[in-house]
Parts: structure tokens; sequence; C-alpha cells
């Protein structure tokens, strides 16, 4: 045991000294689809490109000369339109032609290849309010500071499904540790709380912590007074729900010893299919069409001091 021990341990002071480039065979080229549409106004887009190798620092390039559209239940048709920022449906003055309780097909055409995907727009619902928690200076902040809470309840009916964005400031949380995605009122599911209000980790995954390049904690506050918080409820479908969780499980990851444990990088599910069932194409990405509720709070000094009271109040 002891010999293992003193193993271990030089492998930690020792492991990491040499540099390596191993030399890799260009991996394979896939056909990325992002297509997340939702019923608010303005235009419509999805993006196609192709997956890049692992190594590649730049963003993939758009790909040009496909036949995108969707057709719904009825047969109705929504064509996409190539444009510089990728294929676009409608404009800024458009209403959104997906509807509640509606299936789509999303086809797409390309280098002779068609692929496509299913989504139903499922009901969201309202997001009730959103109140700020006064918290002193601690370790974390250099100041006294307030975080944010989104109130909203579950639809009743097991199985719903969302995805809670928010932004600070104009500006998207758009981290990987940001996504904030709901099974009902918790987590995921078996966790019998249908109906209920989001549980309060939910609730607070609006905050912004940031980090600086290393992983380090930054001395900001979540918000200060002045600050504005909108947040959007998006319904997502139960496919949608494990995609996003196989994004946050491959792309937030420990660094140091802890990496060694993590499980290995692979593609994460899709909902998408080469028509050709033979071909040895598929196509990466997803397709989901979300119903959206939405609200803007700002953290005014009248809040703020209310904040404050109700922390006293309780001391």
């Amino acid at each position: 045991m002891k010999n293992i021990f003193i193993l271990l341990i030089a492998f930690v002071f020792f492991a990491c000294e040499n540099i390596i480039y191993p030399e890799l065979e260009p991996s394979l080229e896939q056909y990325v689809v992002d297509a997340w549409l939702n019923d608010l106004p303005g235009s419509q887009k999805i993006f196609l490109s192709k997956s890049n190798n692992y190594f590649m620092s730049e963003l993939p390039k758009l790909l040009s000369g496909a036949e995108v559209y969707l057709t719904d239940e009825d047969g109705n048709r929504y064509d996409f339109e190539e444009s510089a920022e990728g294929y676009v449906w409608g404009d800024s003055l458009s209403t959104s032609f997906l509807q509640v309780g509606t299936s789509y097909q999303l086809n797409v055409s390309i280098d002779g290849i068609r692929f496509s995907g299913t989504s139903e727009m499922n009901p969201v619902p309202p997001v009730d309010s959103i109140t700020f928690k006064y918290q002193e200076e601690d370790f974390s902040t250099a100041e006294d500071y307030y975080l944010a809470e989104v109130v909203a309840t579950d639809l009743a009916g097991v199985g719903n499904t969302y995805w809670i964005k928010a932004w600070k400031n104009g500006l998207y949380l758009n981290k990987a540790s940001e996504i904030n995605i709901a099974y009902d009122a918790g987590f995921s599911v078996g966790g019998n709380i249908d109906g209920q209000v989001f549980i309060q980790p939910i609730q607070e995954l609006i905050n912004p912590f940031d980090t600086d390049e290393t992983g380090e904690a930054l001395i900001e506050p979540p918000y200060s007074i002045g600050d504005t918080i909108y947040v959007e409820i998006h319904s997502i479908s139960e496919s949608a729900f494990y995609f996003l969780n196989e994004v946050k499980i491959q792309t937030v990851r420990s660094g140091g010893f802890g990496a060694l444990f993590a499980p290995p990088f692979s593609n994460v599910s899709t909902n998408l299919m080469n028509e050709d069932v033979n071909s040895a194409i598929h196509p990466v990405g997803f397709f989901n069409v979300s119903a959206i509720s939405s609200l803007e709070q700002v953290l005014t000094s009248e809040i703020a001091q209310q904040a404050q009271e109700e922390v006293a109040n309780k001391d």
C-alpha cells in the first residue's frame, strides 16, 4: 500500500512535466444542424455547418446551397431562405408561425443528402416574478450583493421540460455551466414535484458568477443596484432536455487530477437523422420548437432596501 501511495504522489507531481504532441488522424467531418426555433415575434434562423477538427480554434463556417424548410401536421410548408446569418424565415416584423400543440418536421437537403427531425411545441408556464435576496460581503465578493431568483410554477402533468435563460444588462449568460434546465419543477425525472414551484437551485441559476481563464472566481457581485435581469422560460421536448444535459456534462469539466476520471468525450444525442438509413453520414445537432414566457426586472434602490429589511427582520 505504501509503494502504491508513493507511486501516486510521483504521478501527480511529474506526470505533467513533458508536453507531448500526438499525431492524430483527421477527424471525420460531420454535418451540424442548429435549429432552435420559438414563437417570439421576428425572424427564425437555422444554422448549418460542418464540424471542425478537435484542435482547430476557429468557429466552423456556415454551409451554403441547402434547401431548408419546415412542414406541420396539416401539410403547410415554411421555407427558410439562405442568408449571411444562416437560413432565415421572416424578418424583424414577422409573427411566428409556430403554434403550441403542433408538431413540425425539419427538412434539410444538402450535397445530395437529406436530413430530417421532428419536434412538437409544448406549452410554457408564465414567469411569476423575479425577486432579489440581499447577501452581505463574504469570501467570494468584495462588497455586499444581491442574488436574483426567478419564480415560476411547473405546468400540471408529469414530464414537462424547460430551459431557463437569463440576460444580465443585455448580455446572455451563455456558458455551459449556466445551462439551466428543469424536468417538471426539479432537475430530473422521478422527482415527484409535478405542478410545483421550481426548486430553489433552479431559481438561483440565473445568477452569473464570473470566472477568469483559469476558472478562478472573480470578485464581482452577481447583481448590484441599477442592474437589469431578463429571464425567458422555453418549453422544450424531453429529448431536448437530455441533449442539453449531455452538453453540460461533456463541457463542464474540472481540471487537474479529477479530469482523469471524467467520462470520455463523445457526440451527444440528436433527434436528427439521415433519411438514407444505409448511409454512413449521420448529422449532429438538434431541432426544437419552443413556446417562451419572459419577464424583466431592474434592481432599483427601493427593491434593494426592501431586500435588506427582509434580512434584518429575520435577524
